[in-house]
């Protein structure tokens, strides 16, 4: 169970401080339904994520760790591609970083946050959560990583568990402020959407580096094994 719960705290940071779910539900939050549309969001972003990472372990249940201790092959030959892919979107969003007197350009998307539904807000987070191709590789590698480390039902469960909450924490946090943090909620809250924003490409280029030298290097030394 400890090598299933180590190989997902990466992703599941990976996942948590990704700066966009971050600021859609504080924007949701913001608004005249903030209350019901902030909670239908964060509960969309938890089930999307166990609902995905509960099917990718089921399509690598029959392989487990080889020889009841070391990681699959394939689990490895997963992590070099998914590897691959975060260095060239680290890349990416360097090359797409504002420069110097620029502002940060953000999706259309946030002007009509405040036209949203609970259950528009629930799907949002589930294309935020899942469909979106950082996340979808962050969620498959803590999958592949699960179903490779062991094959006991009751540790990917949990394993399972630990990266749910943990990829949760971008929602689940500024909702608990949200609704417990009294008179100054919004004005923090609001502190961190500005930095987020503005620094979107610069946290987003560090975390694509880090994961991507991570995901290779962990594929290097299982496939030289």
């Amino acid at each position: 169970m400890g090598n299933a719960i180590g190989q997902v705290l990466s992703p599941a940071i990976g996942v948590a401080i990704s700066p966009v779910p971050l600021i859609a539900v504080i924007l949701m939050l913001a608004t005249p339904r903030g209350r019901v549309n902030g909670t239908a969001f964060t509960v969309g972003w938890v089930v999307a994520l166990t609902a995905a990472v509960a099917a990718l372990i089921a399509v690598g249940a029959g392989g487990g760790a080889d020889g009841g201790s070391a990681p699959a092959r394939w689990v490895s030959w997963v992590k070099l591609g998914v590897g691959v892919l975060f260095l060239l979107l680290a890349v990416m969003q360097w090359r797409g970083r504002p420069r110097a007197g620029q502002d940060a350009e953000l999706p259309g998307w946030m002007d009509a946050i405040d036209r949203f539904t609970a259950a528009k807000a629930a799907g949002f987070a589930f294309l935020l959560a899942v469909v979106n191709p950082k996340n979808l590789a962050l969620v498959l590698t803590a999958a592949v990583s699960i179903a490779g480390a062991t094959s006991a039902t009751g540790d990917r469960v949990v394993a399972a568990a630990v990266f749910v909450a943990l990829a949760s924490l971008c929602t689940v946090v500024p909702l608990v402020v949200f609704l417990f943090g009294g008179t100054s909620a919004a004005d923090r809250l609001n502190g961190w959407k500005t930095w987020m924003a503005a620094h979107n490409a610069a946290i987003m280029t560090v975390l694509f580096l880090v994961l991507g030298a991570k995901s290779v290097g962990d594929a290097v030394s299982g496939l030289s094994a």
